[in-house]
């Protein structure tokens, strides 16, 4: 479409600043938490992932929707970000598994958009003086009248957004990831008896429940706000935490769950914010990040041990809070925060990244093998104690 016969978009930032641009996707106005995700690859994934919702992502790509869009890379139901930031877009995508162009399908969800706009000095911006608030309008174009809708927003900072992402009703998993985009093949003929994981939905990506079908568990998805009483009716081998948006420790249903479940002594996986609720429930304390982490190519690791990470969050645990039957795994190698727990004699543990990936490299897929190599052995001594 050319520039002349484009709808004007507009804007702001929580401090005053303004861009002009352009529209794509649904017009009229959205106020989110201005981030940025630094891939390449991948924007339907980020788009569709529960972890952004409330956030306008800024896509440092320069190019958006090349490859189009299709139902195979959505990570949940529908689009979950408020906007969309990129600085040039593609309305006629080349790609055999597109079936529809990313301006469309976010005009269908009524997902506003701007381009046009230099978005390297916007993430420059970002990351001197962190996120903050934003809106994205093409009816109020004047950016003190929009500057006051974003200043009246309410901050990232102590807000629960589960609610809005989390299923409403328990429901069972049972796809694998598709042979088409395999990490690595599993030996079914291997598989024993299949594990039991109840999964707690604060927002979970669907490409994690296919890693744990893949490994041979039967999964079941439950409410975030599902009692333990409750989870327990389903006999789990083991817990999964899952990840999800806003600040973790606003989830005081989900932290008060997590540590009636960790009495049971069962295995427990938690990514992202997962892993923060791990840690909360252990008597952790988190903190909001200057800018997050979004992308990737995140190195994480531990005495020489490192593998690179997709990541996507803007809350990390405090090191000088962790109780001291728990050790720290992996630290995000960029800026030294804490990347993974476990637990020093229980079967715990938990990664402040996407290691079931979508998108992003497979480096850590392990953690799935080693949560079920830790349900089995649970089964196995509590067969041994019976």
């Amino acid at each position: 479409m050319p520039i002349s016969a484009a709808t004007p978009a507009l804007l702001v930032l929580a401090d005053g600043t303004s861009y002009q641009g352009w529209s794509f996707g649904a017009t009229g106005t959205t106020i989110g938490e201005v981030v940025f995700n630094t891939a390449i690859t991948g924007y339907q994934e980020v788009v569709t992932d529960p972890s952004y919702c409330g956030q306008i992502v800024t896509f440092t790509y320069p190019e958006l929707g090349n490859t189009g869009v299709n139902p195979e890379d959505e990570e949940s139901a529908h689009p979950q970000i408020r906007g969309a930031i990129a600085r040039n877009i593609s309305r006629r995508p080349s790609n055999w598994r597109a079936t529809a162009s990313l301006p469309d399908y976010l005009k269908e969800h009524n997902i506003p958009g701007i381009y046009g706009i230099d978005t390297r000095a916007l993430t420059r911006k970002l990351r001197s003086v962190g996120a903050m608030n934003g809106g994205i309008s093409t009816e109020i174009l004047d950016p003190a009248e929009l500057l006051k809708r974003v200043q009246a927003a309410p901050s990232m900072a102590g807000l629960n957004l589960v609610q809005e992402v989390t299923t409403t009703k328990v429901y069972e998993w049972s796809d694998p990831t598709d042979r088409l985009w395999e990490f690595r093949s599993v030996d079914e003929s291997a598989v024993e008896e299949p594990l039991t994981v109840v999964a707690i939905d604060f927002g979970i990506k669907r490409n994690i429940l296919r890693r744990l079908a893949s490994y041979g568990c039967r999964v079941i998805v439950v409410p975030a706000d599902t009692p333990p009483e409750e989870i327990f009716k389903y006999n789990p081998d083991g817990i999964f935490l899952s990840n999800g948006p806003g600040d973790p420790a606003a989830v005081s249903e989900g932290i008060a769950t997590t540590k009636a479940l960790l009495e049971r002594q069962q295995p427990v996986f938690g990514i992202c914010m997962g892993h923060q609720i791990l840690g909360l429930s252990l008597g952790a304390q988190t903190y909001k990040l200057k800018f997050g982490h979004r992308g990737l190519n995140h190195p994480a690791g531990l005495q020489g041990q490192i593998e690179i990470t997709s990541q996507n969050h803007g809350f990390a645990i405090s090191a000088d809070s962790i109780a001291t039957e728990m050790e720290i795994t992996h630290l995000n190698l960029n800026d030294r925060t804490v990347a993974g727990l476990r637990h020093k004699s229980l079967p715990f543990f938990s990664v402040q990244y996407h290691p079931e990936a979508s998108p992003g490299p497979h480096d850590a897929d392990y953690l799935f093998e080693q949560f079920v190599q830790s349900m089995r052995v649970h089964r196995q001594n509590s067969t041994l104690v019976s």
